[in-house]
């Protein structure tokens, strides 16, 4: 038998099925008019509509914040290689337009594939002028930056700037009629305030979950290389990244960063905000320098433990030890020495290693702290002078947007410190920045700059740091002239 007919069986008696069903509704319907005509009709007590929706409602301030929140979505162009034992193999005709570089060695070629990597995410409205602050890892290294308001207008945005050690990003968009968020003073947000997560998690529109604050100061997470985090069990998912975090007054207490999932990808009640207080401060120093620009004092902070304590033959885990000294530091200047005990700092006790190294870190380079130290059971004063913390890597903006040069893409750059110098076989009081990375197929390579060549000038500008660098190449023009010290002897390169 076909297996299609067994199943519908013939014809005739589906048909018979059919008026059955038919005969069976007509009596339905019959006994629900009967019934109707026999009941009579409800009264029902309704609200009045003059009355509030609710009494403990927070629609009214959640109303005024969600025009400050936006959509960041982000793309960058992925730049991959794929064998051809990946798909068809390579006809012998084009091997040659990739040459030896193509060719592993084994006979396989391999061809670049490049793809679009998308990203989404949120964002707060901070000033009318149109900057917003987000989160580092929502932008970065993104070609392609739009932002959506709630009221649905779409605008390109510039990344002004990023602190990738605090995962905040500051952008701005050129639009009239914002509604920037008031900002609020994070250091006074207390376990147990009410907190409100803003965002558009999964890409599904803006969305407002509650909860409270659960922790603050959480640090040593992992996350992020200075961390001050605010807990809250508020629910926060993938896309809230960088949205607003805010107390029941409607102000901003932190941009919403990361959560602990264990493995779910989705919200288990344990979510970090970056504080307001600590985006506020590294958006003033992107506007004001272009960077941020952290103090230094160079020792290896560690917490004070029952046990450490007892091994330093003191009665209370008090104070933060010092696990290690960096050589030429401020700390070493100082007199600190490793095994000292750091009790108080500017006249305040100190007893979490994360949050004295993150108030440093955002200090002023040539602020003074005042220490009070344990020696061997002995207390001592010191006064230590701050110096800038040691650049680890800058690439040159070549960002026509930002006014960056072209000749100087593919060009890195750090700070040069004293011991550095020495090892280039140059003077110690040498100013400039040392290149640390060119590509070999950049515009400034073909015209002989060098790994190692300390640049002193730009276009005839002196420049000593990384921000003095960038400043002036945002100047330089597409045929910049540098000044470079390559083993003691200065040469002029021109692009």
């Amino acid at each position: 038998m076909n297996p299609i007919r067994s199943l519908l069986g013939s014809r005739p008696a589906v048909l018979a099925l059919g008026f059955a069903l038919g005969a069976a509704g007509l009596g339905l319907a019959h006994t629900t008019e009967k019934s109707r005509a026999s009941n009579p009709p409800a009264t029902l007590k309704l609200a009045d509509p003059g009355e509030a929706p609710s009494k403990s409602s927070y629609a009214p301030l959640i109303k005024e914040v969600l025009p400050s929140v936006v959509n960041i979505s982000s793309s960058k162009v992925v730049h991959n290689r794929m064998s051809s034992e990946e798909g068809m193999p390579m006809d012998p005709f084009f091997r040659q337009f990739f040459g030896q570089e193509g060719n592993d060695g084994a006979g396989r070629f391999n061809m670049p594939r490049d793809s679009r990597e998308k990203a989404l995410g949120s964002g707060v409205i901070v000033s009318p002028e149109g900057y917003i602050l987000t989160n580092n890892h929502v932008v970065d290294g993104a070609s392609d930056v739009r932002v959506t308001l709630s009221d649905k207008r779409e605008f390109q945005a510039h990344i002004i700037g990023a602190d990738p050690k605090t995962d905040v990003a500051v952008l701005k968009i050129d639009a009239k009629n914002l509604a920037p968020i008031t900002i609020g003073d994070s250091s006074k947000v207390q376990v147990g305030d009410v907190a409100l997560a803003i965002g558009d998690p999964f890409g599904v529109g803006q969305t407002v979950t509650k909860g409270i604050i659960s922790a603050t100061g959480r640090g040593g997470l992992g996350i992020e290389d200075y961390e001050d985090f605010l807990q809250t069990d508020a629910p926060i998912n993938p896309g809230n990244s960088g949205g607003a975090l805010i107390n029941d007054r409607g102000e901003l207490v932190g941009l919403n960063t990361a959560i602990i999932s264990h493995g779910s990808g989705g919200s288990q009640g344990i979510g970090f905000a970056v504080p307001a207080n600590l985006a506020r401060q590294v958006m003033d120093q992107v506007l004001k320098n272009g960077h941020v620009t952290r103090a230094y004092l160079g020792i290896y902070p560690q917490d004070v433990t029952p046990a450490m304590a007892k091994a330093f033959g003191e009665k209370q885990s008090e104070g933060i030890v010092v696990g290690d000294v960096s050589p030429n530091s401020p700390a070493k200047e100082a007199g600190i020495q490793t095994g000292d005990i750091i009790l108080e700092v500017n006249g305040k006790p100190v007893t979490d290693s994360n949050q004295l190294r993150m108030s440093i870190s955002m200090m002023q380079p040539g602020s003074e702290l005042k220490l009070k130290t344990l020696r061997n059971g002995t207390e001592r004063d010191a006064t230590v002078k701050l110096a800038e913390m040691p650049a680890e890597s800058a690439k040159a903006d070549s960002n026509d947007e930002q006014g960056g040069s072209k000749a100087l893409e593919g060009v890195e750059v750090a700070g040069l410190n004293p011991h550095t110098a020495r090892e280039l076989g140059i003077p110690e009081s040498t100013k400039g920045v040392v290149v640390t990375d060119i590509d070999p197929a950049s515009k400034m390579a073909d015209s002989g700059l060098q790994k190692g060549d300390v640049i002193q000038q730009v276009n005839h500008q002196p420049v000593a740091t990384v921000s003095e660098f960038q400043r002036a190449i945002s100047k330089a023009g597409s045929d910049p002239l540098l000044l470079v010290n390559r083993e003691g002897r200065t040469l002029f390169i021109a692009a």
